[in-house]
């Protein structure tokens, strides 16, 4: 049933960000145009406006949720088609801060599909809706506004098509979700609005990544590896099993790590981390298909919510209103909950510029939670404040905890996964669960100075994630179970 909030709204950028907000507005105007640059590919290719679309990609358990609720039977189809459904906790090993976390069931369901498949699969389901369209091959030029420039009313937009002239879309509303490339500072700037400031902290994190043949001997039975970097050891890795028996490597270097181009090079670097997991995964792995590279300079969160003046019949959406340090895999989830929010904003306040100060809500513990850790390395500038600080020395507690203990586990994975906020580690109970096994095992505390830089370990120990852990064997045999 469609609500009558207006006629016809129009999305800028055909994203899993803009997909999204196109099946939520489907439900409540008449008409709904899609525009995008690229000639969308029929098939799973990676697309051009998808510069990390040959990255990995992960819809974490909130993400898998709200797009479930937008799609039903959209997980299905995609474990129809081969994508495997993995246990947050159970089916992946993680190492973070050091520490790797005790693996057990948690019940929290990641699907594991690639970028391109899974933004395919939305792509078909939005198309198949009668009052949706989508244009391919043609660029937003701008916006159309009211003489007193109080509201949006419409987009400006050129077609591909040679010879094309300018075409105007009118509209009741117009969503910007073209990504970090965005021009809606500059839009609006025509329109007399100020320019929205920019929150950025920089962590200069470079990808890696190379598909395999999965390997079975040095997996067992788990689908994925995940190795943060740390301050101390600014490299990782992520390993994710796909379908089709493949399995896709992102090698990571943080604050300046150069990563490598070469298959020796990669390979070499693979053998350079912490923890042989990875290395034991690809060294005799088959090639798939070979090194791409991608860097991500800096999270950038551009406040439009907080401008004095704002348009009504305007908003912007996904990574051209909050982009996140991708390690995180939060990007795609964020864009569902922003599409699911706006939706109920809209019944709320209709296509008024109160619906982008209240976005601000959506995106801020998934900002708190990527940039305060990113934070947590020295020399990265920002605002680390009493929360940011105490979160960087308590969070590689919990990871030491969630070494031993797999409830720390999973009540973490429930933050990272976006279902709990991270006030949820801060509970009394869990809380003393955490304290208690960091001084049975004698784990060092991480108090950290204020210019977020580690102090000296007062303790160490070798745990789970010492000497012992690090040895080559790592077939399923050789795990820990709960």
């Amino acid at each position: 049933m469609i609500m009558s909030i207006g006629e016809r709204a129009v999305v800028l950028g055909a994203s899993v960000s803009g997909l999204s907000a196109a099946r939520v507005l489907s439900d409540r105007f008449a008409e709904v145009t899609v525009i995008d640059r690229d000639r969308l590919p029929s098939t799973d290719e990676p697309r051009r406006g998808v510069p990390q679309g040959r990255h990995i990609h992960v819809l974490i358990s909130r993400g898998q949720q709200l797009l479930e609720e937008m799609f039903p039977g959209l997980s299905q189809e995609l474990t129809a088609a081969g994508v495997p459904t993995l246990d947050h906790l159970g089916d992946v090993r993680w190492i973070l801060s050091g520490h790797r976390i005790r693996q057990g069931p948690s019940g929290l369901r990641v699907l594991a599909a690639g970028r391109s498949l899974l933004e395919r699969r939305i792509r078909d389901r939005v198309a198949a809706l009668a009052n949706v369209e989508i244009v391919e091959r043609c660029d937003a030029a701008g916006l159309v506004a009211t003489a007193d420039r109080s509201r949006v009313v419409g987009a400006r937009i050129i077609r591909h098509a040679d010879g094309s002239a300018e075409q105007v879309l009118d509209a009741d509303l117009v969503v910007d979700a073209t990504g970090r490339g965005s021009r809606a500072s500059e839009w609006l700037g025509r329109q007399g609005c100020p320019q929205p400031r920019v929150d950025t902290v920089e962590l200069d994190v470079g990808y890696a990544t190379a598909v395999f043949r999965a390997s079975s001997v040095a997996l067992g039975s788990d689908r994925g590896i995940v190795m943060a970097p740390t301050p101390e050891h600014p490299r990782g890795a992520a390993l994710l099993t796909l379908e089709s028996d493949r399995c896709m490597v992102a090698l990571i270097g943080v604050r300046g790590e150069t990563v490598p181009a070469t298959r020796r090079d990669y390979l070499e670097f693979a053998r350079s981390l912490r923890y042989p997991d990875v290395y034991d995964a690809i060294a005799d792995a088959e090639w798939v298909e070979d090194v791409v590279r991608y860097r991500f300079r800096a999270s950038t969160w551009h406040r439009y919510d907080l401008l004095d003046r704002f348009p009504d019949g305007f908003l912007v959406l996904g990574d051209a209103f909050c982009s996140f340090d991708p390690i995180y895999a939060q990007g795609m989830t964020v864009a569902a909950l922003e599409a699911t929010a706006m939706g109920r904003l809209l019944d709320d306040h209709g296509p008024s510029a109160a619906v982008q100060r209240k976005l601000a809500r959506v995106v801020d513990d998934a900002w708190a939670m990527s940039t305060g850790g990113d934070l947590a390395f020295p020399g990265v500038e920002g605002r680390r404040d009493p929360k940011t600080r105490i979160g960087n020395a308590y969070v590689p507690m919990v990871h030491a905890a969630a070494a031993y203990d797999t409830k720390v586990g999973t009540a973490f994975a429930r933050v990272s996964g976006l279902l709990d906020p991270p006030s949820a580690l801060m509970r009394p109970g869990l809380m003393a669960r955490v304290v208690r096994q960091n001084i049975s095992h004698s784990v060092a505390w991480p108090w950290r100075r204020a210019d977020g830089s580690a102090m000296p370990p007062r303790r160490s120990s070798p745990g789970p994630a010492g000497p012992a852990a690090r040895s080559s064997s790592l077939s399923r045999a050789g795990r820990m179970h709960t």
